[in-house]
């Protein structure tokens, strides 16, 4: 059995200063930037999306039909949902830099990334073989946590993986091993900028305010 399936990570709106846990519009900017990278796009012979309205929204911006995956959902943030990075940085340092550091955590009352991990990896070794390769629009958090089941990776390695707005990365499971391959360089460089992070972007850059290491831009 060969299952062929290229992640997309879909587009934001914001900046690093207020990014924001959860879902939301995508800018101006994102829906430009989206429809470059349609242009470029190979042909697919199954596209699947995320159910949150970013990832609707970059779908219809590649100018592709898709069909919707409840499992593909983004992190459940609990409380942290709608607020900024800054937000909860200034009212919950101590939950926030669990968070950060223990896969296990769930100060917000949501979901863990170890639990998001076991989810995706349910959903994963679910997959059917599809006829070709499907493209697989979702959230930064869903494609990080594929990265750690195709790549046995231990899920402390979550936060390592490097996946900007539109970033493509293409798992290939055959003969019971997933292979992975990263994505193309698109042009103007979309699919490879950092301009439009998600709250884990910004996280990355909030770590050493948490202890004193440096100061806001």
């Amino acid at each position: 059995m060969t299952v062929r399936l290229t992640f997309m990570c879909a587009t934001a709106g914001g900046t690093t200063r207020d990014a924001v846990f959860g879902d939301g519009l995508l800018s101006e900017r994102g829906l430009r930037r989206a429809r470059a990278a349609g242009a470029t796009l190979p042909p697919y012979s199954l596209a699947i999306r995320a159910p949150s309205v970013r990832c609707a929204q970059t779908a219809y911006a590649l100018g592709l039909p898709t069909t919707l995956e409840p499992a593909l959902r983004d992190l459940d943030y609990g409380t942290w949902r709608g607020r900024t990075v800054g937000e909860v940085v200034a009212d919950e340092p101590y939950g926030y830099s669990a968070w950060l550091t223990d896969p296990d955590a769930a100060p917000h009352g949501g979901e863990s990334v170890r639990r998001l991990c076991r989810r995706i990896a349910n959903w994963l070794s679910s997959v059917p073989p599809y006829p070709g390769r499907a493209l697989v629009i979702t959230e930064p958090s869903v494609v990080r946590a594929s990265l750690v089941h195709a790549l046995s990776a231990p899920v402390t390695a979550f936060r390592h993986f490097d996946v900007p707005p539109l970033s493509t990365v293409s798992l290939t499971l055959s003969d019971g091993h997933w292979i992975v391959r990263p994505g193309r360089v698109t042009p103007d460089r979309v699919g490879t900028s950092r301009a439009v992070p998600t709250p884990y972007d910004a996280a990355e850059g909030r770590t050493a305010l948490l202890w004193g290491e440096a100061t806001p831009a």
